[in-house]
């Protein structure tokens, strides 16, 4: 009994070992390299929380979002107006703008979340592209037009912490990151994640067992648009500045192809796929003429070869059962 408790102890620490290697690499990081590329793995944070976001949306249940730069808008703005006209601190808005950006998705999918596959995907651009013109065009003026929001201070723990420059920001977003995934690898064993890969493969299975589809489907884009809503927190104190063009559709369309090139489901894989999208145009920046048909090569070709992406969540029809019969059961 003793000797398989131990080889138990010891196979666990081989699992996780890994895990460990890649943490302690990216804590020395910032050491080894030059404070660009400490920039430009700061955006691949903002990137890869992007991309969690979007992955319960669209890998999760399956749903089709290409307006998702649209709740990172609302958390961005909403951290930098509340910031410069009212004086509120950075890390007060954190969650302030996960909320913001949560309700305003309840708001703008609660009449729409009934639509399927290519129908809720153009309500999703149009909505994306709504949040765009009217922070670029309102009566109002709080948003500053095309000139945006400017002044936003840094985020600070008291007078004990402030995060002022590239390394701190790297270690602030990531944190942000590493607490994100350990969240969301606990929601996919919830009951919760459960119910979301039910109505992925199968919606109408999924409420014959007693799932309310609506409410989780609802609830997978709250917490998508939420965490878009940090990111959008995030990347204002960092650029001390938001204005529109920040936020176009083909933004939204690269955390589309985050998900698709990683694998959908995938938490590894969004973090592959935004790397890809973040590092592979800087790394090929001296073929700046040619690095975005390279790029777009490359996603063709794999998209081949690989339509599942980078690394695939695995999930076969025995697990499909299984979520079926669990769910109803903690359903009936």
């Amino acid at each position: 009994m003793k000797l398989n408790k131990d080889t138990n102890n010891k196979n666990n620490i081989y699992k996780y070992l890994p895990i460990f290697l890649l943490i302690i690499i990216f804590l020395i990081f910032p050491f080894i390299i030059n404070a660009y590329w400490v920039d430009v793995l700061f955006f691949f944070g903002i990137y890869a929380l992007l991309g969690l976001s979007l992955n319960i949306v669209l890998g999760e249940v399956g749903l089709f979002d290409l307006g998702h730069m649209g709740f990172m808008a609302i958390g961005a703005y909403t951290t930098a107006i509340l910031n410069t006209t009212l004086g509120i601190p950075v890390i007060i808005l954190l969650p302030i703008s996960a909320i913001a950006a949560g309700a305003f998705a309840w708001l703008v999918t609660f009449p729409i979340i009934h639509l399927r596959g290519d129908y809720l995907c153009i309500v999703t651009i149009g909505m994306g592209e709504i949040v765009r013109l009217t922070l670029n065009n309102n009566p109002f003026g709080i948003t500053g037009g095309s000139n945006g929001v400017y002044g936003i201070d840094f985020p600070s723990f008291g007078s004990i912490f402030i995060v002022d420059n590239s390394t701190k920001f790297y270690y602030y977003i990531w944190l942000i990151v590493g607490l994100t995934i350990i969240g969301l690898v606990n929601l996919q064993r919830s009951r919760i994640g459960r119910a979301w890969n039910c109505i992925r493969e199968d919606e109408i299975a999924a409420e014959s067992t007693g799932i309310d589809v609506r409410y989780y489907k609802l609830l997978a884009f709250v917490l998508g648009a939420g965490l878009a809503g940090l990111a959008g927190n995030v990347y204002a104190t960092k650029l001390m500045i938001v204005s529109p063009e920040s936020f176009s559709f083909m933004e939204s369309c690269m955390l589309f192809s985050i998900v698709l090139i990683g694998g959908m489901g995938s938490i590894p894989g969004v973090l592959i796929g935004a790397a890809a999208i973040s590092l592979f145009p800087e790394i090929f920046r001296t073929f700046a003429q040619y690095r975005m048909l390279i790029f777009g090569t490359a996603m063709v070709i794999m998209m081949i070869f690989r339509p599942g992406g980078i690394w695939p969540r695995k999930r076969g029809a025995v697990e499909f059962k299984s979520l079926l019969l669990k769910t109803g059961e903690d359903n009936g």
